[in-house]
Order: C-alpha cells, then structure tokens, then sequence
C-alpha cells in the first residue's frame, strides 16, 4: 500500500543569519522525496492547520492565545530559540496538523508520516528548544477524544530527550513514554516546576517510563542492542493502540549537537527494527522526523530521506 506522507514544508520561516535550526532540511527533504519517488502526488499531502481548540486539549489557553498574538516576552522568545513572526505561527499550526493528520492515516493504512513534528520540549504553558507546539501530544490527544484510541505509546528516539512529552503524559496511565538519548545532552539541569506550573521548566529533564540515557559516542552495535534489549518489553507493557515514533537524525555520527556516533547504516536499521517490532504486534505507527542539526544539512536530509525509505518498505 503506497505511504501517506504530511509536509508542511511551504512553511518555512526566515531566521535570523547564523542561526543554528536548519529550516532549509524541510524542503530539501520534500525535494529528495518527490525526486525519488518515494511518494506519489496523491500521497504527498499539505496539511491543514490544527484547529485551536485541538492545541487546548494539551497547552493552556493562554499560552495557546499569547504565541497566536505575538504576545510571548523575550524571555519566552528566547526559551523557545526562535524569533516571534505571524510565519511562525503559521508554521506551528500546519506542523502539528501533518501529525495529527498522520496519525489519523497510521489507524487506516497501518503506518504513515510527516516531514517534520516531532517537537517534543514544548510544554503545556511554554515552548522550549525549537518547540512550540507539542504535536505528539495533540495527535494523541485528539484521537482519544474521539475514542479512536484508548492507550498510545511513545517511542521517542531523538538524541535529546523529550522532556515536553514526559510532562504532558507524566501521570497518565493511558500514554506510555520510551526514550532513548543523550546522557550529557540538552536538557541538562535536572528537573525543577517553571512559572506554570509544569514539571521539567526551561532546561529541566522529566523521566520517561523507560528512560535511557546513553553515553558519548556511542556507536551502532551497542545502542541497536540497548534498543532490541528494551523495546519489545516496553510495548508488551504499554498495551497501545498507537505508536508514535520519533525517528531523530541528530544521533547521527555527523551531527553537531548530537554527541552520538550511530551511522547512515545504524540508523536506517533502527528504523527498521521499530517498524518491524510494531508491526509483529500488529500496531500501527504514526512516524515524526524530530531533530537533526548535521554539520552538512545534505547529511541530516540523507538520514530522514533513509526514514522514508524505510517507512515505505512497512507501507
């Protein structure tokens, strides 16, 4: 069955010069995409914007209000990493759209993805590192308002820990949380409540129900077996109807925040193992590209192009 894939690429924001998120991998995915031919034009879809009431079933309606206005302080724009623009916002409601819209098509077809999301440090009252909507949560959200699922799980393989994420569903026994990522990397401090209340503020980590912190350049070989070890108990356990994968370039070897030394190679087979895992226990999987801040954008785009392709062969 031909893969369902979200981009919201046409979105992209200007940034200020010397500013480290690459929002050129967006497009240039997109591109490597339909170049490839890894989607048809029936299957490549723009996604609408996610309604507003959808955000309020994760963040609160002032933080929803303030981020919509241009209302944030410099405090909050610098928390979050990005510049205020009417271009952002319009990003972040189509980002988390692709995902919500995603997800809804991984519960028809077995598996889909969007070309972005993934922005797990977004919180219920802040946005944090590249963060401004937690689109992960949303999806989620919406689908078990509509009682399309009743338990989801969370398999959360981006370098950084998704400390936004964990908050979210920290003491909801319907959403089990996996993460797998950098010991000694972002966030750092340990975690610690913020003005709204949120566990984890600005920096602060927030435990999944597996959390796996992993050391320095840790290569392919032990963070595949660490993976294989954990995953398959940790789904037995969750029960879930739903799997969201964050399929992260950044613990590529090449990255310039990831700390990690995994391999084009490595990481096509991580995504692999975890498709093959869901798809042995006959879950559906909903799959967000997360970070990636290569050296050499080409080498980010090439590991979520990878993704594609590996997320087509369980299409």
């Amino acid at each position: 069955m031909p893969l369902h894939l979200w981009s919201s690429a046409r979105y992209a924001v200007a940034l200020p010069p010397g500013h480290r998120f690459p929002m050129a991998k967006y497009r240039l995915l997109r591109d490597g995409v339909v170049a490839e031919g890894l989607a048809d034009a029936a299957r490549l879809h723009e996604p609408a914007p996610v309604p507003a009431d959808d955000l309020r079933l994760v963040h609160s309606a002032d933080y929803v209000e303030r981020f919509t206005a241009g209302r944030l302080t410099h405090a909050e724009e610098r928390r979050l990493g990005f510049p205020w623009s009417a271009a952002l916002v319009e990003r972040a409601y189509h980002v988390a759209g692709g995902t919500c819209w995603a997800a809804e098509a991984a519960l028809v077809h077995g598996v889909a993805m969007n070309l972005a999301g993934g922005t797990h440090h977004a919180f219920p009252g802040h946005g944090e590192g590249f963060c401004v909507f937690n689109d992960v949560a949303v999806a989620i959200r919406r689908l078990q308002r509509a009682g399309h699922v009743r338990r989801a799980a969370i398999v959360d393989l981006d370098v950084h820990q998704g400390n936004g994420t964990h908050a979210v569903f920290a003491t909801d026994p319907t959403v089990a949380t996996f993460s797998m990522h950098g010991r000694r990397n972002y966030p750092y401090a340990l975690s610690v409540r913020d003005a709204d209340g949120a566990p984890g503020g600005y920096g602060g980590r927030v435990d999944a129900d597996v959390d796996l912190p992993l050391d320095d350049a840790l290569t392919d070989e032990p963070y595949l077996a660490l993976l294989e070890a954990a995953l398959p108990a940790f789904l037995a356990a969750a029960q879930p109807d739903l799997v969201v994968y964050l399929a992260g370039a950044d613990p590529h070897e090449g990255d310039r925040l990831g700390r990690l030394r995994l391999t084009f190679d490595g990481l096509a087979r991580r995504d692999a193992y975890v498709l093959a895992t869901c798809r042995d226990v006959g879950l559906p999987v909903v799959v967000t590209i997360a970070g990636g801040y290569g050296a050499e954008v080409a080498d980010t785009v090439r590991v979520h192009l990878n993704t594609v392709r590996v997320v087509g062969e369980f299409a």
